[in-house]
């Protein structure tokens, strides 16, 4: 008798592909071992190590981080932490200028980020191919707005592909390649959550990495000066023609015929959602290039339905192109523009049947997001809290200082935008706001977009105060390093940023460390920083608890003779802590010992060495 081994992705493979059973042949086995779940990012990643990418270079920004951290798993491709995504893309052009194939990711806010260089770079075009991610977020669960990068893909007359699961993100990674250094041009893929962190059936190939193209001095190509740019524009435009032609034929953008009663124009997860909605109860224009947009694929297939109907998250991109074409459609006067879909909200919208299997859970308990337990951040928050001290804050963890019980942050916008907003703030209020007033911004952040609103504040000079909220790493999106932890995108040794003697030459005497644990020492040093009379730098210094490095002190543990229910401990908000019988009590699974409760308890409750 012979056995065989699955892994569980194998086994998943199977039983997701429907055909799991004990008589399955030696052919059928064959072509399941070559098949595996993956990621949609992962899946990504594996594109661009199959289609031969030789550099990486990005900042992390979920939903787009573990497309890089996937990559750098293939020892073949260079792959780094950029401080920022105009960084990143720059790193990644020159590459390409080398006439490599290169590549850059980031999530929707970034792209904001890197469009300075964007917007150009659809100019002078390429040498090797470019590829640069961009992972949308519908439903904002990771991110300060909702933007549709489509428009970035439009206004910057780059191509855009979109995949709708996994296999197709493998392979629209190759397409993107061929269409770069086909069309002389950057593209854009673009993800989204439910593509980029959903698991679907992909088939992988042997990596082949084409020839290098040579680098040629073509000033009038590369170097954007008004007169060369002039004559680049035209080309960008010739370009976008032909792309639109491509569309027309491409693969990509593919129809799949069912009941013409309903057609529906669809691209990356609404794709999936009209299948599960309507099967073969309408027919499908699946589009996997959403810019440029075909016209008489559009027209012809709008020609062959009844009722004509555009899918598509958040803006009407695909929606406005139908009408300008003369087109009926029902679209947005019946679907949101906010939020992400789902098979029941377009059935719903639509006034279909729901099937079971896609209608919504009720009655799910809610899970606020909250700081974890030992955060290093919690401490800081609490002292400025305490003194009412005005937060304007940033992006990262941290950021859920601003939710109860701590309430301490006022203003977040994008990164960087504390240090710069502080010092706007302070010159409009003068004294009224400098001495109750603080921007804090993360490491990482403060190394993203914070160092250039502090230049700002030494130069011009408010007397302002700004806390790094130093925890030797970047937190929110997953422990990536960036250039003040002394590590590269592998965990190996790299350049590393002194904080401290940064701030120091950038034109600051008043530069203090403290330990965010100790909240008297905190309160000492806020306290100072803010009555004196210039501008200041706090590094509020203390690694993420989660960190694996980070070795935590044995849990603490009530005493409930002594706890006069009070609840002041309660006021750091900390998930170990909760009330049990009238009583103060520790969750000692979650408890890393980091003692900031017993510092606020008067009647010693709080005791060391064991658990309650």
């Amino acid at each position: 008798m012979t056995s065989f081994t699955f892994t569980n992705q194998r086994i998943c493979g199977i039983i997701d592909s429907g055909v799991f059973r004990t008589n399955i042949t030696f052919k059928e086995l064959g072509d399941y071992i070559m098949k595996e779940l993956m990621l949609g990012n992962k899946a990504f990643a594996r594109g661009l190590y199959e289609a031969g990418v030789s550099l990486a270079s990005s900042y992390p920004g979920t939903p787009s981080t573990e497309v890089t951290e996937e990559l750098a798993k293939y020892d073949e491709v260079y792959c780094e932490w950029a401080p920022n995504e105009k960084v990143a893309l720059e790193v990644a052009f020159g590459a390409s200028l080398a006439g490599k194939r290169s590549f850059c990711a980031m999530k929707h806010v970034g792209l904001n980020v890197a469009a300075d260089p964007l917007y150009t770079i659809s100019y002078t075009g390429v040498n090797g191919g470019l590829i640069i991610c961009v992972a949308d977020d519908p439903g904002m669960h990771s991110s300060q707005n909702e933007q549709d990068s489509r428009h970035h893909a439009i206004a910057s007359k780059v191509p855009m592909l979109e995949p709708s699961d996994s296999a197709e993100a493998i392979e629209f990674t190759k397409l993107a390649f061929q269409i770069s250094e086909e069309y002389d041009t950057p593209v854009i893929m673009k993800m989204c959550t439910r593509v980029a962190h959903s698991q679907s059936i992909v088939e992988t190939s042997d990596r082949v990495v084409p020839e290098g193209k040579p680098y040629e001095k073509n000033i009038a190509k590369y170097v954007m000066m008004p007169g060369f740019a002039k004559k680049r524009h035209p080309f960008v435009e010739e370009r976008t023609v032909k792309l639109t032609e491509w569309a027309e034929t491409a693969p990509v953008n593919r129809i799949e015929w069912g009941d013409k009663s309903v057609g529906i124009i669809c691209s990356s997860t609404c794709y999936q959602y009209a299948k599960e909605v309507y099967g073969d109860n309408a027919s499908v224009l699946k589009i996997g290039m959403t810019n440029p947009l075909p016209v008489k694929k559009i027209i012809d297939f709008a020609n062959e339905v009844d009722k004509l109907i555009v899918l598509e998250e958040l803006d009407p991109i695909i929606e406005n192109h139908c009408k300008a074409l003369g087109l009926k459609v029902t679209g947005k006067d019946v679907l949101p523009m906010i939020d992400e879909f789902s098979q029941s909200l377009i059935a719903d919208k639509l006034g279909l049947p729901a099937k079971e299997s896609c209608k919504p859970i009720a009655d799910l308990p809610n899970r606020p997001p909250v700081m974890c337990a030992g955060c290093p951040h919690r401490g800081m928050f609490y002292t400025l809290t305490k003194n009412k001290v005005t937060v304007l804050g940033d992006i990262g963890c941290y950021t859920l200082g601003a939710v109860a019980p701590l309430n301490a942050i006022e203003m977040t916008a994008c990164m960087g935008a504390s240090v710069s907003s502080i010092h706007g703030f302070n010159k409009a209020l003068g004294k009224d706001s400098e001495g109750r007033t603080v921007a804090v911004i993360g490491d990482s952040t403060f190394m993203h977009s914070g160092m250039t609103g502090l230049a700002n504040i030494a130069y011009n000079q408010s007397n302002s105060t700004v806390i790094i909220l130093d925890n030797s790493i970047t937190g929110m999106t997953g422990h990536q390093q960036n250039p003040t932890t002394g590590y590269n995108i592998k965990g190996d040794p790299a350049g590393k940023i002194d904080l401290e003697a940064l701030c120091h030459a950038m034109g600051y005497n008043r530069v203090v460390v403290v330990d965010p644990y100790d909240l008297e020492e905190c309160d000492r040093v806020v306290k100072e920083e803010l009555a004196a009379e210039e501008p200041s730098v706090i590094i509020s210094r203390r690694p993420c608890a989660l960190l694996k490095y980070v070795k935590h002190n044995p849990p603490i543990k009530v005493n409930p003779d002594k706890c006069k229910s009070c609840k002041a401990c309660m006021k750091i908000g900390c998930p170990a802590l909760s009330f049990k019988d009238g009583k103060a009590f520790v969750d000692s699974t979650q408890c890393v010992g980091c003692d900031v409760c017993s510092q606020l308890c008067r009647f010693d409750a709080f005791e060391k060495g064991g658990a309650n």
